[in-house]
């Protein structure tokens, strides 16, 4: 597939990695601009390109950026992509370490990628964002493996659901329908799903034990 990934920190980085090396087009983007993901290209062979180029005829965008910059993604990025397209976030809000108060969060009791989805103006598929980066290159195992890590996703639609599954799948991990966007709070900081690794099993039993009440230092 011709995949589009914005950002190349730990997550998008990795992701990078793992799917060109399975064969997949990349195009990776960050907010400094092309020239300073040479080293990342040469790598992998993923092509640095602009953020607005990123999601350019791409069947999957990845946005792996701090939740303070998604209102910074240029408007109309994702005008070119692919018929179709599912766009994954992979956000966490952290209001006091580093993107400050958000009030649609905080007030109105949007999730985090709720409030990404009215950001950019297309739905989004929540998965990756409790997964440490890491375990992208070392943690993957072929299906039926008793020791593959399983990954919540949420999200509303539920084709582009099914194309992220399929990816993670992959990618060399289980997945687990967390519900839709409304429903991603059970995958976000602090809850027990979140950096759990485990099963299938017991990812669905951290997703259901989740509580939507946020702690005072994840609030602002």
């Amino acid at each position: 597939m011709k995949i589009g990934i914005i950002g190349a920190g730990n997550i998008g980085g990795n992701l990078t990695r793992r799917l060109t090396a399975l064969g997949h087009e990349v195009a990776v983007a960050n907010s400094r601009g092309p020239h300073t993901l040479t080293a990342l290209a040469e790598e992998t062979g993923a092509r640095p390109v602009t953020v607005q180029e990123a999601a350019r005829g791409a069947e999957v965008v990845v946005i792996a950026i701090p939740v303070k910059a998604v209102p910074d993604l240029p408007q109309g990025f994702l005008d070119e992509a692919a018929d179709g397209v599912a766009v994954i976030d992979t956000g966490n809000y952290y209001p006091r370490q580093r993107d400050g108060r958000i009030a649609a969060i905080e007030d109105e009791g949007l999730t985090e990628s709720r409030w990404t989805e009215r950001q950019i103006g297309h739905p989004v598929i929540k998965a990756f964002n409790g997964t440490y980066a890491q375990d992208i290159l070392d943690r993957p195992r072929p299906a039926g493996d008793p020791d593959r890590l399983a990954l919540p996703v949420a999200g509303d639609d539920e084709a582009a659901k099914r194309k992220v599954r399929a990816l993670i799948d992959e990618l060399g991990f289980d997945t687990v329908d967390a519900g839709g966007i409304d429903d991603s709070w059970r995958q976000q900081p602090d809850t027990p799903v979140y950096g759990l690794r485990a099963g299938v099993a017991e990812v669905t039993q951290a997703l259901a034990q989740a509580s939507p009440e946020r702690k005072p230092e994840l609030r602002a």
